[in-house]
């Protein structure tokens, strides 16, 4: 019996030891993480959807609570004006989620660039949802008030070709992207004051 308590609290020594490890493991290198991403992944669908911007949106960020989810938000600047944000939602593709980033002038509400950023989908099919510039180049000008849809679903959006899942996936991330934006546009509309000084 002794024995069986004595492994019992030398495995819970350890578990607790391991856990506490990986959790600052996790925090310690969460900044390294977040940086690979805006330059290799995030960063990128940013500055094309910014293109023009006459300062850098990777720089000018901020962060909102949204609920239970921190949000980034990235700040294009045109004509001197801090009028443009990029961020990103999530949609359920063929083989798993999906990241869109959609950029939006808080003048008019209107797309102003998208790009799809992460993806689980089948090369030559749903990966043409990002590798295709012609499909996300049909978001532009969509308001993001109004939901998004394919037209095979009485939208406006041309499915991609064996790939309507995925085409269905991508609208829903932009749907989502509008209650987002809707639900923090007046949040938004404050911090981009900080920009216009």
């Amino acid at each position: 019996m002794r024995e069986l308590i004595k492994m019992v609290v030398v495995l819970t020594v350890l578990a607790a030891l391991s856990g506490g490890l990986l959790a600052s493991l996790k925090e310690g290198t969460a900044a390294q993480i977040e940086n690979q991403q805006l330059k290799f992944v995030k960063g990128p669908a940013i500055k094309t959807i910014l293109e023009g911007a006459s300062n850098d949106p990777i720089v000018d960020r901020f962060k909102i609570k949204d609920g239970d989810i921190e949000r980034s938000f990235f700040v294009g600047k045109f004509d001197g004006k801090a009028n443009r944000v990029a961020f990103e939602s999530i949609g359920k593709g063929f083989a798993g989620e999906l990241g869109f980033m959609v950029g939006v002038n808080i003048d008019d509400d209107k797309i102003v660039g998208a790009s799809v950023t992460t993806h689980k989908e089948t090369p030559g099919l749903g990966a043409m949802a990002k590798d295709d510039p012609s499909f996300v180049a049909q978001f532009k000008g969509f308001s993001l008030i109004e939901p998004i849809k394919v037209t095979n679903d009485g939208g406006q959006v041309n499915a991609i070709s064996g790939a309507t899942i995925t085409s269905r996936a991508v609208c829903a991330a932009a749907t989502d992207a509008g209650k987002i934006y809707q639900r923090l546009k007046p949040q938004l509309a404050e911090k981009l004051k900080e920009f216009n000084k």
